[in-house]
């Protein structure tokens, strides 16, 4: 018991870290950061109402802690939920090093003992210490939310190999909220079932996953069709993906008709990112349409001119997916999509001036609207930001490393198999390597590259990192059969 408890001596040290420098982090920024679309989620949590051009589970969220009036309140919560996230990511690796290797078994190695808990503190630090994961917390931002939901889901869903209908329908409630709180989550459930259908997880909790997402989303479609009366999640459906295609689109191959030539993209300056460009500054073609990016005519148009540039150019829209995906694996951070954009996700080192959204931030919390820098507690904060940084490179090699070590598990014999042998932690990996990738992939492939998006994405390779890295766990040992007494023969 002793050696069990001292294992998980590292991960201790990784926790104690990261929480000290999350204490820093609001000492010193008593006040969140801001970003662009901060104001319109502080709006609809004011105000309980659906967003309209995204959905509103982190406006919820703002909403339930409102009545402490405090944005301290407010970041600490969210830093409370990454630190839980790099939790998961250690009690999941743990778990299954205990499930290939059991404590109670005769003889055990020593270094099986410690392997488990140290290769999961490894990574789990990954996910706890990197600066721009704890930046990313302290926005006004709704990422931090929707990467702890999704880890949940998947959670729920790895817990246990012949899953039981209420683990079922936690991972289809936790991906539901994550998908009301960014939508790039809506896709995911399907990959949470196929996972569960391939890991031979029961009817009974596939279908309890499935209903318990489905109820959420249909219902919130029932709430924003009672203030906009449409049965959606947005508005705004397609203005991102048409954002996608200002990148590529051609007017003079498009052809589009008259009434479609106003999306035409105007470009001017090369610092700005196309998407950028035609959703947000002064020649974007929105300032000429009735309602603006929320109007019905705009998401018209837009969808109309995105679906026929990506119908036209084909290659071209697969080659900027392709283009900003690996974008995300780069070694430094470039000035992307704005050159003031990323310094949105640092903390700053002076006071910030008090623009039109923290004046309506007021509302929630009259004395904590400006992000203010107390020092000496943000100068510690500011070191850690210089020497604490996760180039994007390593997020590469992790998804790498889970692909490789995943691969070898759905062979057998030189033949494919639908996911190699059962009960073998392996599989179990293809769910959140994939879940990474598919946080990655889905904002290049819809609206545009953020390095916000890629923060999301680590906890889950490194999940399946750990996975693959551990052996199939020991099938249980059958019950011994006594044995039966011999039989006496009556030899007169």
């Amino acid at each position: 018991m002793r050696v069990r408890l001292i294992a998980h001596v590292p991960f201790a040290g990784v926790l104690a870290a990261a929480i000290w420098i999350r204490v820093l982090a609001v000492l010193g920024y008593p006040a969140p950061l801001w970003a662009g679309d901060s104001k319109s989620y502080l709006e609809a949590a004011i105000e309980l109402r659906p967003g309209a051009s995204r959905p509103s589970g982190y406006p919820i969220l703002l909403w339930l802690i409102k009545p402490f009036h405090s944005f301290t309140v407010v970041v600490s919560v969210q830093h409370i939920l990454g630190v839980l996230a790099g939790v998961l990511v250690y009690v999941l690796v743990v778990r299954a090093g205990r499930a290939a290797w059991p404590l109670d078994e005769p003889g055990r190695l020593a270094w099986r003992v410690w392997l488990p808990p140290v290769l999961a503190a490894v990574l789990s630090a990954l996910v706890l210490m990197p600066v721009h994961q704890i930046s990313l917390e302290h926005m006004l931002m709704s990422d931090s939310l929707f990467a702890f939901l999704l880890l949940a889901a998947v959670t729920a869903a790895l817990w246990r190999y012949r899953s039981t209908w209420w683990l079922g329908a936690l991972a289809g409630v936790f991906a539901a909220f994550a998908a009301l709180t960014r939508t790039a989550g809506l896709p995911l459930i399907a990959l949470i079932l196929a996972a569960m259908v391939l890991r031979r997880a029961g009817w009974r909790a596939c279908a309890s996953a499935a209903v318990a997402f489905v109820l959420p989303v249909v219902g919130y479609t029932f709430w924003f069709h009672s203030e906009y009366g449409q049965f959606k999640m947005a508005k705004s459906d397609s203005i991102w993906l048409y954002g996608r295609t200002a990148s590529f689109a051609d007017c003079a191959v498009i052809q589009p008709r008259p009434e479609l030539r106003i999306m035409c993209p105007q470009l001017t300056d090369p610092r700005i990112s196309p998407a950028f460009a035609v959703m947000w500054t002064d020649n974007s073609p929105f300032h000429e349409i009735p309602g603006w990016v929320t109007g019905d005519e705009a998401d018209r148009l837009a969808g109309e001119f995105a679906w026929a540039a990506i119908e036209k150019q084909p290659r071209d829209y697969a080659d900027v997916v392709v283009h900003d995906t690996l974008m995300a694996f780069d070694w430094d951070r470039e000035p992307y999509p704005t050159p003031w954009t990323s310094l949105q996700y640092e903390f700053p080192k002076g006071e910030s001036w008090k623009d039109e959204q923290a004046l309506h931030a007021e509302k929630y919390d009259p004395d904590g609207s400006e992000t203010r820098v107390v020092r000496p507690w943000a100068d510690r904060v500011l070191a850690y930001q210089n020497d604490f940084a996760m180039p994007g490179t390593i997020l590469g090699v992790l998804l790498l490393g889970g692909l490789a070590g995943a691969l070898p598990h759905v062979r057998s014999r030189g033949r494919w198999r639908p996911l190699g042998p059962v009960r073998h932690w392996g599989t179990s990996a293809l769910l959140p390597w994939g879940t990474s990738l598919a946080l990655l992939v889905i904002p290049a492939a819809t609206a545009d590259f953020d390095y916000r998006y890629v923060v999301p994405a680590v906890p889950f390779a490194c999940l399946a990192l750990g996975l693959v890295l551990l052996p199939p766990p020991r099938p249980p040992r059958p019950a011994a059969v006594p044995a039966r007494p011999a039989e006496k023969h009556d030899t007169r």
